[in-house]
């Protein structure tokens, strides 16, 4: 067992590697002796410590496992701890409210039952999110151990990302650094970010930007956030006045697009901003926010090795860019 687990419960232990098994279940399992360390059986309230050998026969099938979901994503890389996959855009992280299949979640745990002889043995671990509309490059952990030390890395800021961004208006420099504090915008829409001065609880953050390409009324920049704030690349390039093409939220210098509501439909209260998967219609090929996860660099969670991964523009991006080129 791992030594970070030493002197937890057995059923806290067996609940972190079994992550599709509920306690309750596990318990059951313990209780019918089915539960051994170092080769002796264990009583529900026993602990373990670091160095022992953790042995259960799961006689129950996960009380837990995510539905599938027959989407295809592309896989970058895989191992035994970790998934590096390129992520389409409009797709969410989690099962959330009326989306309880369509998730990045239920994808891979289709892929992931695929490679293991039952069905919930092991349950993808999203470590980092990438808003529902921006595409590119994740890392998934497919264990307790892998899902914990990525967590960790990216907490203390061991992580490199880049983006490419399609942003409105044409930079006046070639590179740059954005500062500004980011805060919730004081709306009352929880999901919304400013840097304005009226942010509450602002919070330091970095981006660092490259221009790649000018158009007429356009640029490409190459976007590297050096913190991790929600919305920050979409956030900072709109307070500089150059919004994403087809951002949803942000416009330039502070403001706010309209909010679109699923109660002007329903007739219900208004419960929020409806970030649909819905085209939008941007008068360019790409029918989305214009941000691309591009370069992902991190450790790996078991050798620690720096390992660095790319993706190309996906056809949205490559094909606004031929439009703006001719305009």
């Amino acid at each position: 067992m791992e030594e970070y687990l030493h002197g937890v419960r057995v059923d806290t232990f067996l609940g972190r590697h079994l992550r599709n098994h509920s306690t309750w279940r596990l318990m059951r399992i313990i209780r019918a002796g089915l539960v051994t360390i170092d080769d002796l059986p264990v009583e529900e309230t026993q602990r373990v410590v670091a160095g022992q050998a953790v042995r259960i026969r799961l006689i129950e099938p996960p009380d837990h496992v995510l539905e599938h979901d027959p989407t295809e994503v592309p896989i970058v890389y895989a191992d035994p701890w970790m998934l590096v996959i390129d992520k389409p855009a409009g797709v969410i992280a989690h099962p959330t409210g009326e989306y309880q299949v369509n998730s990045l979640a239920n994808i891979l745990q289709r892929y992931i039952d695929q490679q293991t002889p039952q069905r919930g043995l092991l349950r993808p671990g999203i470590v980092h999110r990438l808003d529902r509309q921006t595409s590119g490059l994740m890392v998934v952990a497919l264990n307790h151990t892998a899902h914990r030390n990525l967590s960790m890395g990216f907490e203390a800021g061991r992580v490199s990302k880049s983006y490419l961004a399609l942003t409105e208006g044409v930079f006046s420099q070639n590179q740059g650094s954005i500062k500004h504090p980011i805060g919730r915008a004081a709306t009352g829409r929880h999901v919304l970010m400013s840097c304005r001065g009226d942010a509450l609880d602002p919070r330091p953050s970095q981006t660092n930007f490259d221009v790649l390409e000018r158009y007429p009324l356009h640029t490409l920049v190459k976007a590297t956030p050096l913190t991790g704030r929600n919305h920050q690349i979409r956030v900072h390039l709109a307070h500089l006045g150059h919004p994403l093409i087809g951002d949803e939220f942000y416009r330039a210098h502070g403001q706010f697009h309209p909010f679109r509501t699923k109660s002007s439909e329903r007739g219900d209260d208004d419960e929020g901003i409806d970030d649909s998967p819905d085209p939008l219609d941007t008068g360019f090929p790409i029918r989305r926010h214009a941000l691309h996860a591009c370069r992902l660099a991190f450790a790996h969670p078991i050798t620690q090795l720096w390992m660095e991964f790319h993706s190309p523009s996906p056809p949205d991006f490559a094909e606004t860019i031929a439009v703006l080129r001719k305009l």
